[in-house]
């Protein structure tokens, strides 16, 4: 492991300005993942490599988009692995000769090749545009005007390769073995797999549950804006078949109660002064039916009630 890496540091410190978004102490983020706070001690000081789930847990506990950081976590893992010492291109074999009811599957195999490194220039040219489109407003508020942050020309870079890296894994499923028919592509798996569904889920933590992942968690219609300036929402997962609400913004004794038919209300409360830069979240309510879904928000001084019905 090369934890001094200048991919492992751009990680460990994108890893930390997200916790410092959600306000929490190692503590709390332990309580709310799998990972427990000696491990994110490790992880967020660049130590330990971080395992992938760990990014995608701590961007959903922060209500963050995980891209980024999942695209400085895989430079960092070829830096951990080896491969970003190690890998070399592979030489092609040169071709030989074929016999003609051959010929044909091999024009065929030979367009998709050329269609595939097609669809890899093209994204490798649209990434290097983007990064130099960028680099000029891309200092933020801490940086230089005009000069891009290294995580950030990081994930430009990553993005090109992963857009490469799916053109050319698409190439194969062209052809099927040694026929010429098309293959089906396989349905995805699911990783970490949902730790509930629907019942199952009744009064757990999304979080661990796996089930605020990104791209398993939607909020069900448009946040909403109380009357003392909180924000609340509901948050569901098709995958988990359960909701939760969320709320931020709020006061210490602010509280928000999800509740749906047929199943126990659910509440949180900001408890301190700490909760009220963070996102604060309810146990879950499972059900596959979104509907009659209700978000209630209930102030400090416990008048002014505010629900909201789904």
């Amino acid at each position: 492991m090369t934890a001094s890496a200048p991919e492992c540091v751009a990680l460990a410190e994108g890893l930390r300005e997200v916790r410092a978004r959600t306000g929490l102490s190692l503590v709390a983020l332990a309580e709310r993942t799998a990972y427990s706070k000696s491990s994110w001690e490790r992880y967020l000081n660049g130590k330990k490599p971080v395992p992938r789930q760990a990014v995608e847990a701590l961007c959903a506990t922060a209500g963050e988009p995980a891209g980024r950081l999942l695209a400085l976590w895989e430079l960092a893992d070829a830096e951990w692995s080896g491969r970003a010492r190690h890998s070399r291109p592979a030489v092609p074999p040169r071709p030989g000769p074929v016999s003609p009811p051959e010929a044909t599957v091999g024009a065929v195999a030979t367009a998709a090749t050329a269609a595939t490194a097609g669809a890899v220039a093209t994204a490798a040219n649209a990434a290097t545009a983007a990064t130099v489109a960028t680099a000029g407003d891309v200092g933020g508020v801490t940086g230089t005007p005009g000069r891009a942050r290294p995580w950030r020309l990081l994930t430009v870079g990553v993005g090109a390769a992963a857009v490469a890296a799916v053109a050319v894994a698409a190439a194969p499923s062209v052809l099927g073995p040694g026929a010429g028919h098309p293959t089906s592509l396989a349905s995805p798996v699911l990783d970490p797999a949902p730790g509930c569904r629907g019942k199952t889920c009744e009064g757990k933590d999304p979080g661990p549950m796996s089930c605020a992942l990104p791209g398993r968690v939607e909020s069900l219609g448009p946040q909403r804006r109380t009357r003392t300036g909180a924000g609340v929402e509901i948050r569901y997962s098709g995958v988990c078949a359960a909701a939760w609400g969320r709320i931020w913004h709020a006061k210490v004794g602010d509280a928000v109660e999800v509740s749906a038919p047929g199943s126990r209300p659910r509440r949180v409360a900001v408890r301190n002064t700490a909760d009220t830069g963070a996102y604060r979240f309810t146990m879950m309510v499972g059900g596959a039916d979104r509907t009659g879904l209700r978000l209630c928000f209930i102030p400090a001084d416990g008048t002014g009630r505010e629900c909201f019905d789904y």
